[in-house]
């Protein structure tokens, strides 16, 4: 696409000299609040090019980029600008992220772009080269933890969040049930490597088989997005009800330039209606009497509710459904979440009437279907999918206006029924 825009500007642009400051190329980090950053810290480096010349090839060269790990940030963009003087030219926009690896004072060397041009009529080949950047890296000065220290895992980012799931609910266990608990945890500004191992869940009375870790690296215009999911089997010991720990994950807000807290919330294994001793106790034998009163109340209750038919009913995902696409939307899988979403849909097609009737709610639906059918913009933002699976699990009102509505019918064949 950029080979074919220049090779139309070079078809309508007049040719002319090359003269000095027709054509620069500036590199400058984006540094939040001006601040020097800290080790494994993202920096934006904004590569600019302004060419007053028809250009009829181009490639741009990097330095090796020693002593940083680096992302490219989409695609390079071209475009028109005007300059001081009135004069239009190209422009050239690069977006790369880049982490550097250790404390001290850098230098990134200058990017180079080839290019050919016509100067003056004549064919020729150019090298643009951008100034050398000093590229300083701040040394750790806060009370405790920082890149250096091996405990607590350094991690610098502009947002943090963490999402847990079960399956089945801890608190629904019994002595020797199993249940899966997958946790996400998402950082933006981050590559995929920089997150943290598998955190250890451990405390007496349960039985822990940890699972495989997944890692991804999502690029975004405004920066790359890290996700890793965990994954671990928890089988229950014993009978006695067990507190499960929460397990903070300290990070460097990079915005704030502040310390903060992501948690892996605390819960119960145990200790839900199955557990309880009480529930699981034979009924007693109620009395004739009882048993008679109960029913004449039922019968009055029936015909209120012929009569008067008040009231709303509340709707909800089954608990196979619901359980399905919050497995799917753990995983990061969309095409997975919207297939379930479609089968629970078709199963319960009132309760995605209401689904649909709610704004932001239709919105992430739309969302998700160009996602999964790759229409999503560049600058449209990542779905929350655990965020979305756990909106669509919450119980709904049918308000009777809604339950009471007559089902539409089909006109006649041949027309409208004449009255008598």
């Amino acid at each position: 696409m950029a080979a074919l825009f220049l090779l139309l500007l070079a078809v309508v642009t007049p040719a002319q000299a090359i003269e000095p400051g027709d054509l620069t190329l500036t590199v400058t980090p984006d540094l939040p609040g001006g601040a020097q950053p800290y080790a494994r810290e993202m920096v934006l480096l904004r590569l600019r090019g302004v060419y007053r010349t028809q250009i009829l090839l181009e490639e741009m060269r990097q330095p090796a980029l020693v002593n940083f790990s680096w992302t490219q940030l989409g695609r390079d963009h071209w475009g028109r600008t005007r300059l001081p003087d009135g004069q239009m030219a190209l422009e050239f926009e690069r977006t790369i992220a880049v982490f550097p690896q250790h404390t001290g004072t850098f230098t990134i060397d200058p990017f180079i772009h080839r290019l050919t041009i016509n100067d003056g009529g004549e064919r020729k080949q150019i090298d643009v080269r951008s100034e050398p950047v000093p590229f300083p890296v701040a040394a750790w000065t806060g009370a405790g933890g920082g890149p250096d220290a091996p405990e607590p895992w350094w991690l610098p980012a502009r947002d943090v969040s963490i999402t847990d799931s079960w399956d089945p609910d801890p608190e629904t266990l019994n002595k020797g049930d199993t249940a899966r608990r997958i946790v996400t945890l998402e950082a933006q500004g981050m590559l995929a490597e920089g997150l943290p191992p598998r955190p250890v869940m451990r405390t007496r009375g349960i039985i822990t088989f940890a699972g495989p870790v997944k890692r991804e690296t999502l690029i975004t215009p405004s920066g790359p997005v890290a996700r890793a999911t965990y994954q671990w089997d928890i089988k229950k010991g014993v009978s006695e009800v067990i507190p499960l720990d929460a397990i903070k994950i300290p990070w460097f807000d990079t915005l704030t330039r502040t310390q903060r807290e992501a948690e892996i919330p605390a819960r119960q294994i145990g200790g839900g209606l199955a557990d309880r001793e009480e529930d699981l106790k034979p009924a007693a034998p109620a009395s004739w009497p009882a048993l008679a009163a109960a029913a004449l109340a039922a019968f009055g209750l029936g015909l209120a509710l012929i009569g008067f038919r008040t009231g709303s009913a509340r709707l909800r995902l089954d608990r196979g459904q619901a359980r399905r696409l919050r497995l799917a939307a753990a995983a990061g899988d969309a095409a997975a979440f919207r297939a379930a979403l479609g089968r629970a849909a078709q199963a319960q097609p009132d309760l995605a009437a209401l689904w649909r009737s709610e704004p932001d709610l239709a919105r992430d639906l739309a969302a998700l279907d160009r996602t999964v059918f790759g229409q999503t913009a560049e600058s449209e933002a990542p779905l929350d999918l655990p965020d979305l699976a756990r909106r669509l699990a919450r119980p709904r009102r049918l308000g009777p206006s809604a339950a009471l509505a007559p089902e539409p019918r089909l006109a006649p064949l041949d027309g409208p029924v004449a009255q008598a």
